[in-house]
C-alpha cells in the first residue's frame, strides 16, 4: 500500500502545486487545520515566496481583519510606518506576534523596495473586524464611507449627515460589549438605532454603486477599494450585530454564516487584483458544508471557499493542509488506517498530495476518520478528499525555524 499511496506524492513547490491543479485559479487557497503552527507558516511563506517568482502572483490575502489589513498593506507597498507598527497595528487575532508572519511582511516589504507600482506585492486581510468574543463598533466604516462619498458627490444624495450617524451609533463600548456573545440582551443590534443604521448603510452603498462611473474617475484605484471594503464591512458588521441580538435556534449558524459571507464578499474583490494566495483555517476554505461543535449542538453552515468556489468555478482551487503530530498539543502519531497516518509512514516531512491519484492508489479502501484529542486541530475528513484540489501534508509540528 505504502508504495502505491507514494506514486500519489510528490515535492512541495509551486510549480507540483500548479501541475496538480486543472486549471491556473485567480484563488488559490491554501487551508490550515489549525492556527498558531509555526511551520504551517513556514509551508505557506515558502509556497507564496515561489508563486510570486515563478507564477507571478502578486496579492497574499490571510485570515485577519481586513481593515487592519490596510495598515501591512501600505507598509509592504509604501514603507510607510515600521515593521514593528505594522504587526502591532496591522493584524488581528494576536497574527501579528507569530514570526511567520513578521516574516512574511519583512520578506514582502523588501521584494516591494525600488519596483515600480505594477510589479509590487500586495497584502489584504479578508476576515471581517470579529473576534470570538464579539464585533467591532460600525462607526470607522460607516462614518469613513460616508466622508468619501461626501467629499464627491451632492450633498443632496447622502441618505443622512455626519451627525446623524453619530447620534445613531452612540458610546462605541454599547457595540463591542463581550458579554452580548453568550448572552443577546446586552447587544443592541436590533435597537430601533441599529435598525435604522442599517437602511442608512443600506443606502449609502447603493449610492456607492449608483455613482460608480463618476466616483471610478474622482479617486484614485485605492480610494474606491477602499470604499468598497467600508460598504462591505458596515452592511456586514450591521448584520452580524443583528444575530448577535437574535434568541433563536439558528442564532449561531447565522452568526458563523455572517462571517464566512464577509470573507467570501472580500476574496471575490482580491480576485479582482489577479492570481492571489488565501491562507485561512479549512474550514473557512473548503467546499464542503463547514461544522463545528458549539453551544451543546452541531452547527453547520456554508464556508467562504463554498461560496467563492460556486461563484468561480476552477478560477477557485483548494489546497488543504493536514498534520500528522502536535505533540505540544497532545496530537501523536495519527492512526495507521486514517489518510494522515497512511502519510506519516512515508519518509518524508511534507509532501504535496493528489487527491485523485491517492484514492485510485486507495482503491476499495475507506480510511478512516482521525479524531483529535486536542479541540484546537480539525483532522481532514477524507469524505471530502473529492472536493480538494490538493493535499499538502506535513508530518510533524515542532519546528518553528522559517526560511524566506
Amino acid at each position: 500500500m505504502n508504495a502505491s499511496i507514494k506514486a500519489a506524492v510528490q515535492v512541495v513547490d509551486a510549480t507540483a502545486v500548479m501541475g496538480t491543479l486543472r486549471a491556473r485559479p485567480r484563488l488559490l487557497a491554501l487551508g490550515e487545520p489549525t492556527h498558531g503552527e509555526e511551520i504551517l507558516l513556514e509551508v505557506r511563506n515558502d509556497l507564496f515566496r515561489e508563486l510570486v517568482e515563478r507564477e507571478g502572483y502578486r496579492t497574499i490575502a490571510i485570515e485577519s481583519d481586513c481593515l487592519m489589513g490596510l495598515v501591512v498593506d501600505d507598509y509592504v507597498t509604501s514603507g510607510t510606518g515600521t515593521l514593528d507598527e505594522a504587526m502591532a497595528r496591522g493584524f488581528s487575532h494576536g497574527w501579528g506576534e507569530f514570526e511567520g508572519n513578521r516574516e512574511l511582511v519583512r520578506w514582502m516589504r523588501t521584494y516591494n523596495d525600488g519596483r515600480p507600482d505594477s510589479e509590487r506585492l500586495r497584502f489584504a486581510g479578508v476576515d471581517g473586524p470579529l473576534e470570538i468574543t464579539g464585533a467591532a463598533s460600525p462607526r470607522p466604516v460607516l462614518t469613513a464611507l460616508h466622508d468619501y462619498l461626501a467629499a464627491r458627490v451632492d450633498a443632496g444624495l447622502l441618505p443622512c449627515t455626519a451627525e446623524t450617524l453619530d447620534r445613531l451609533l452612540g458610546a462605541d463600548d454599547r457595540w463591542t460589549d463581550p458579554g452580548a456573545m453568550m448572552d443577546p440582551s446586552r447587544s443592541v443590534g436590533q435597537t430601533p438605532e441599529a435598525a435604522r443604521l442599517r437602511l442608512l448603510a443600506d443606502d449609502l452603498v447603493a449610492l456607492l454603486d449608483w455613482q460608480t462611473p463618476h466616483l471610478i474617475t474622482a479617486s484614485t484605484s485605492d480610494e474606491w477599494d477602499w470604499a468598497r471594503l467600508y460598504g462591505r464591512t458596515a452592511t456586514g458588521l450591521l448584520r452580524y450585530h443583528y444575530w448577535l441580538a437574535d434568541t433563536s435556534p439558528s442564532r449561531l449558524i447565522r452568526l458563523l454564516s455572517v462571517r464566512d459571507t464577509m470573507i467570501a464578499a472580500n476574496l471575490l474583490a482580491v480576485a479582482e487584483r489577479g492570481p492571489t494566495l488565501v491562507h485561512a483555517h479549512n474550514s473557512h476554505l473548503q467546499r464542503d458544508r463547514s461544522s463545528m461543535w458549539m453551544a451543546g449542538a452541531r452547527q453547520e453552515w456554508w464556508s467562504a471557499g463554498a461560496i467563492v468556489g460556486a461563484r468561480l468555478g476552477e478560477e477557485y482551487a483548494f489546497l488543504a493542509t493536514a498534520l500528522g503530530t502536535i505533540r505540544h498539543h497532545g496530537v501523536q502519531t495519527p492512526p495507521p488506517d486514517t489518510v494522515e497516518g497512511m502519510l506519516y509512514a512515508l519518509p518524508e516531512d511534507r509532501y504535496l498530495v493528489d487527491p485523485g491519484r491517492l484514492a485510485a492508489a486507495l482503491g476499495d479502501l475507506t480510511p478512516a476518520p482521525r479524531v483529535s484529542p486536542w479541540f484546537g486541530y480539525a483532522p481532514l475528513n477524507p469524505a471530502h478528499l473529492a472536493s480538494i484540489d490538493a493535499l499538502m501534508f506535513v508530518k510533524d509540528s515542532d519546528r518553528s525555524s522559517l526560511r524566506m
